[in-house]
């Protein structure tokens, strides 16, 4: 899968990135990230991309002109990848199927726009987007970035949540973490993905590891028993318990089901 982020600060992006099991990821190849950055595709001297607001206001937009160039050759190098250039190899050859299929290499991709006016990301909304060969992340800053460009290009509209950060760069590394586990190969267990907080609706149950006792607490004896059965069932338990105690507006909508 191959990640195409832009922003102002891509620095910022992929030394946030670059680390762990995501960096792992894009050093074996099963996923690719760019940081672009927008200032490169200004039409001024000085690089400037924002500006006064129509009609007053505080504080100043992202121009559309920029945004749009950046897009578009964002979008030319992803068709030239779908062409068999890219970095990843599946993910080019899922693409050329694709393209095969619709008989022409011209389907836009999908466009993610960060932006707390958006639909709040969930794990449902992450397995979706991880079915995507090429995703591209809009990072905005100062007061946002001007309609008639968001108008033009972006596909989806998402928010980590009801508050306000100072530009789009962490939601969008929250997102490509978030997608990139659910890449196959991303994660050393592929089975861990299916049991953690959210998959099924749930937060995830409690966990413990050695010692068996610390701080004069034991770890529950079901867990020792080596009754798989019995486990289970009391991990369903515990993910009820505290689901219904920390999220009861999950728990009363699994509970509806």
């Amino acid at each position: 899968m191959n990640f195409h982020i832009m922003t102002l600060f891509p620095e910022m992006v992929m030394h946030g990135l670059n680390t762990s099991i995501i960096g792992r990821a894009m050093d074996k190849g099963l996923i690719s990230i760019e940081a672009v950055n927008i200032r490169d595709y200004a039409f001024n001297k000085h690089n400037k991309v924002d500006d006064y607001i129509y009609g007053g206001g505080a504080g100043m937009l992202m121009q559309a002109e920029p945004v749009y160039l950046c897009y578009e050759a964002v979008e030319k190098k992803i068709k030239l990848n779908r062409n068999g250039m890219g970095s990843c190899t599946d993910a080019v050859d899922r693409n050329n199927d694709r393209d095969v299929n619709e008989g022409n290499g011209n389907s836009k991709s999908r466009v993610v726009y960060l932006t707390p006016q958006g639909e709040v990301f969930t794990q449902k909304k992450a397995q979706e987007l991880s079915g995507e060969d090429d995703l591209i992340l809009l990072c905005g800053h100062y007061e946002g970035i001007d309609e008639r460009v968001l108008e033009e290009i972006v596909t989806d509209n998402i928010s980590i949540g009801d508050y306000v950060l100072t530009g789009g760069e962490l939601p969008a590394m929250i997102l490509v973490d978030a997608i990139s586990r659910l890449v196959p190969g991303v994660l050393n267990n592929e089975v861990s993905a299916e049991f953690e907080s959210f998959q099924d609706g749930l937060l995830e149950y409690p966990q413990y590891s050695r010692p068996e006792i610390w701080h004069d607490k034991k770890v529950p004896e079901v867990l020792l028993s080596g009754h798989h059965a019995n486990v289970e069932k009391w991990r369903h338990e515990k993910a009820l318990e505290r689901t219904r105690e920390r999220r009861p507006d999950l728990y009363d909508k699994y509970m509806a089901q």
